[in-house]
């Protein structure tokens, strides 16, 4: 369970980059809400990512 929670961050960010992916192969690059959405998934699991890693190497 501790893998899981230490890489959760990391999962967050490559959903939101597949879903940029996703997105230019679709040519679906005029919706800004899911654009959005996937920049700030990417964020969220990137400030995610160095918290949970900062308290689990503790």
């Amino acid at each position: 369970m501790k893998s899981l929670l230490k890489n959760l961050g990391l999962i967050a960010v490559l959903i939101g980059a597949s879903i940029l992916i996703a997105c230019h192969f679709t040519a679906n690059t005029s919706n800004n809400t899911i654009l959005g959405g996937s920049l700030a998934l990417m964020i969220i699991g990137l400030v995610a990512h160095i918290m949970l890693n900062k308290k689990f190497t503790d």
